[in-house]
């Protein structure tokens, strides 16, 4: 397990050009993540959710304000392996196996393989992939080759995990199934998560707290802290108070949608 770092953004602003027009994703956007949490965040397209992960992990830079990842300028956290990420498309490389996969970040960071293959093959067993070590990514389904993803993401051990619609192209049942192994993963792992998604169930199933975006500019609206006890199990889908807070943040997230 590695260090407890928290993610930190404070007043950020941040803006694109889209088609010779300056449009704003993100206007003062606070946001503090503390070490060993689990953040949902969910918002309607638009919102600036990803662009969050992105500020995060360093691909893009805050016009205003300061992103931090344990006190740190985001470019330190990334470059010292602080960080994890997985995304709605795995994004496996085709003629790399299941442990060259995994193995990839480290390979990107430069870190020798040597002392780290126990780590690949404990990543392999906790992602439920044992006997697949040596499979290539069409050998797999689309559950399976997320899981790599999110074995890829974990195995520099990362302090933050940055999950951005991780299931979000797989069908309902499999989503859930893949939800019950993420909350087993993260249990394991305990790295400080920030979840973007589009589901309420999802985010309410796996998170400590749900953050609510509205857009024009990107902003948050609320924040719920979801009460229940880990580990959660399926029988809390069916919970009256599962479907009450379900329901309180679905009005709130509809409240702030702009009108079509």
């Amino acid at each position: 397990m590695g260090e407890a770092l928290d993610l930190v953004l404070g007043d950020v602003e941040k803006s694109f050009t889209v088609g010779g027009r300056a449009f704003q994703a993100l206007g003062g956007v606070s946001l503090a993540c503390p070490p060993r949490s689990f953040t949902a965040l969910i918002g309607p397209s638009g919102c600036g959710k990803s662009t969050i992960l992105r500020l995060a992990l360093g691909l893009e830079t805050a016009d205003r304000g300061r992103v931090a990842i344990g006190g740190r300028p985001v470019a330190e956290a990334v470059k010292a392996g602080h960080t994890g990420v997985a995304f709605q498309d795995s994004a496996l490389l085709p003629w790399r196996s299941v442990t060259d996969n995994i193995a990839l970040p480290l390979d990107v960071l430069g870190r020798p393989r040597g002392p780290h293959l126990g780590r690949i093959g404990e990543l392999i067993d906790l992602v439920g992939l044992g006997g697949f070590a040596a499979a290539r990514p069409s050998e797999l389904s689309g559950g399976m080759r997320q899981r790599v993803a999110i074995a890829r993401a974990l195995v520099t051990e990362p302090s933050l995990l940055l999950l951005d619609e991780p299931f979000g192209a797989l069908d309902q049942i499999l989503r859930r199934q893949m939800n019950l192994e993420l909350q087993r993963i993260w249990l394991a792992s305990r790295a400080t998560t920030l979840l973007v998604t589009h589901g309420i169930d999802e985010a309410v199933f796996l998170a400590d707290r749900v953050v609510v975006m509205a857009s024009r500019p990107g902003r948050i609206a609320a924040t719920f802290d979801v009460p229940f006890e880990r580990p959660r199990r399926p029988e809390l889908l069916t919970d009256p108070r599962f479907h009450a807070l379900e329901d309180a943040i679905g009005e709130r997230l509809y409240a702030g949608m702009e009108p079509a």
